[in-house]
């Protein structure tokens, strides 16, 4: 948030549309036709972010998983919700795309759309601050979170699951 001080008073002001950020939500949306939204957040998100032909995807009422999947992307959003910076609208809806991400069988920065690790590290960075400065090995994203998520549940063996079907299964999961 930015601050106008031309009058005595503090405003806040809207910070521009992130196109990194806009990407990573157009990106999940094309792989997963699903963020977990309810239909109000998510038009909301769409006005936003997705002019255009990416705008005109229906609002889905849940996160588009199997039951199973579907507690589980609870767990990653209550993770997310938990650690974030601030508490706006875009942080919350970048929490659910990136836990409905997490359930693809890519590297997270993949099936966000995004061009690389470096533009998903510097989305948690600036929207989930206290959970990037947790990743102090600086372990991919996907295994640092289901690490999280075993961490507060007392399991001492986790892995993600969609990873061993990755083909960089070994470079993930090799010594940090």
């Amino acid at each position: 948030m930015t601050v106008d001080r031309s009058r005595d008073t503090l405003t806040p002001k809207a910070r521009p549309a992130d196109p990194i950020v806009a990407r990573a939500f157009a990106g999940v949306l094309s792989r997963f036709h699903t963020l977990g939204l309810d239909s109000r957040e998510f038009s909301a998100l769409r006005r936003r972010h997705l002019a255009g032909p990416a705008g005109d995807v229906a609002a889905p009422e849940a996160c588009g998983c199997d039951p199973l999947r579907a507690e589980e992307h609870g767990e990653l959003v209550e993770l997310l919700l938990a650690h974030r910076a601030d508490r706006s609208r875009e942080t919350r809806w970048l929490a659910f795309t990136i836990a409905t991400a997490c359930l693809g069988d890519n590297h997270l920065w993949q099936d966000m759309g995004l061009n690389g690790r470096e533009e998903l590290s510097g989305l948690l960075r600036w929207h989930f601050t206290a959970l990037y400065e947790r990743n102090v090995h600086n372990m991919k994203w996907k295994k640092f979170f289901y690490k999280e998520l075993c961490r507060q549940a007392q399991v001492t063996l986790c892995k993600a699951p969609s990873c061993r079907v990755c083909t960089d299964y070994a470079a993930c999961f090799g010594p940090e």
